[in-house]
This record gives structure tokens, sequence and C-alpha cells, in this order.
């Protein structure tokens, strides 16, 4: 009997470490198979046996399930509200200031969070965590290379003093580096850090199913400590955001105030704790 789709879909699933019938199969379907149509295999069986024996093609197929689009201050005012208010909020114990930036494509986030803290003189009373699931992202956000359409809505002040111009490239300040520790994590199935005071997740979650984005929300509380904040891309407001355990403070962002309800189960859904 030839491989099914869905048999398909645990096999790689199992291949690769995560779960794709956690995505949402419209989104997961149609990328799946556009890169069948784009390497000419037109069965399941060609497809699994090839990500199995081809890196090359099984590193293209994980960067096609994860989002890599990034930017410095995408959405600048939620920057702003980093800059003025939460990071100085957060900044006023005598602890260092965790954070996390989950999903961080080309690096472009946690290094805004970096030039932030710089400007706040505070580099060394934080420590950022950046994690994706894409090994090659991550080697890019090492390199700390970016074109200009990566930078744009820099305050023309932190380009000036924090990039140099390289070949029509924009190269980062090395100290600024440095203030990142980047790894492989992924977010269906590793570990979440724990005491964290901010966790930033943008643009990743909207590809995943409702049950899976409800999962992913408790651990993100849990892994924050009370009166951490959890940011949330502009297009992904937290819904339930009370039965999560958060106070929703400014647009995007969300303060741990409690645990999630333990009795709180999603309209139409199931629990899934």
């Amino acid at each position: 009997m030839p491989l099914t789709y869905q048999e398909f879909k645990a096999a790689v699933s199992e291949l690769c470490g995560t779960n794709l019938f956690l995505y949402k199969s419209q989104q997961m379907d149609r990328r799946i198979h556009s890169l069948m149509g784009l390497w000419g295999i037109d069965n399941y069986e060609d497809y699994l046996h090839l990500l199995k024996t081809n890196p090359q093609r099984y590193q293209e197929f994980v960067k096609k399930l994860t989002i890599n689009v990034s930017e410095f201050f995408r959405n600048p005012d939620r920057f702003y509200e980093l800059w003025e208010r939460i990071l100085p909020e957060l900044l006023k114990g005598n602890r260092k200031v965790k954070i996390w930036s989950a999903g961080c494509a080309n690096g472009a986030e946690p290094y805004s969070f970096a030039l932030i803290l710089a400007e706040l003189k505070a580099t060394l009373r934080a420590e950022i965590l950046a994690t994706d699931l894409d090994e090659v992202m991550l080697a890019k956000a090492l390199q700390g290379q970016y074109m200009r359409n990566e930078i744009k809505n820099l305050p023309p002040e932190l380009l000036a003093k924090y990039f140099r111009e390289e070949n029509g490239y924009y190269r980062l300040d090395q100290r600024i580096k440095a203030q990142v520790v980047f790894k492989k994590h992924n977010l269906l199935s590793d570990p979440f850090p724990r005491d964290l005071d901010l966790i930033s997740c943008r643009n990743v979650v909207i590809y995943f199913t409702e049950e899976a984005k409800n999962r992913l929300y408790k651990q993100f509380n849990q892994a924050l400590r009370i009166g951490g904040y959890f940011m949330a891309g502009g297009t992904e407001p937290l819904l339930y955001y009370r039965q999560l355990g958060f106070d929703n403070t400014a647009p995007s962002f969300y303060k741990k105030v409690g645990d999630p309800d333990p009795d709180w189960v999603p309209f139409g859904g199931v629990r899934n704790d």
C-alpha cells in the first residue's frame, strides 16, 4: 500500500522532532505540497526518502515549516513601550532580568532588546536567550549582518552608533552581539526555560492549531515569574488572557498575575493541561 499523507506527516514529525499535526492544516498542507511540486516528487514514499537522505532538502523543508521574517524594531511602537516603560520596570529590582526571544529567526528581535538595554546602560543586568528551530537562521543570527530592509525601523541614532556599513550590508557591533545567547529549540517538544522576566514570541503561534496555541500560552505563563511580561505579535492577541493568568497592560503586552485557571476549557476545545 502506498504511503498516505497522514502517514507521511506522522513519519516526518518523528524525523524532525516537531508535530506537524499541531500546525494549521491548510498552511502546512500548502507548504508541503509546494515543495513536492518544486522538487518534482509525486508520491510520499519518495518524498520521505529524500528528506531522510538529502541534508540540503531536509533543511529546506524545516525552513519551510518555520517563519523566518524578522527585522529590528518590528512594530516600532511595541519596542518604544519596552524601552520607555516595561524594561525600566523590570530593571528596578536587584536581580538580573532574564529575557527569552522564542522563534528569533535572524536575530533582529533579541538584538533589538540588547540595543535598548545598552541605551538604558543595563547591559550587565540582563541575560538574553534567543531560540529557533531553524539552524540556518541561527547561523545567520550569529553573523549579525543585515540588509537595509531589516534595519529600516531602527532609530537613526542607533543605526549610526551600533552598526557599520560594509558592501551594502550593516554589521552589528560585536559588543551587542555578545549579549545574546542563541540555541536551537523546538517550541512544540523541548522544555521551556524558567523564572523569566520577559518572553517574546511574535508571528509564530499564528500558524499553530488552537489546541497547540493554548498549550503554548500556558507554558509561557509557567515560564514567567509573577510580574513578568509576555510579548505577543500584533496579529496574535491572547483572547483569553485572564483565564491564562495574564493582565493586558498595553497592546501586545501581557503581564503575569497568576497561574492559568486549571478549570478553564477554551470554547469548543478540550483541556490540554
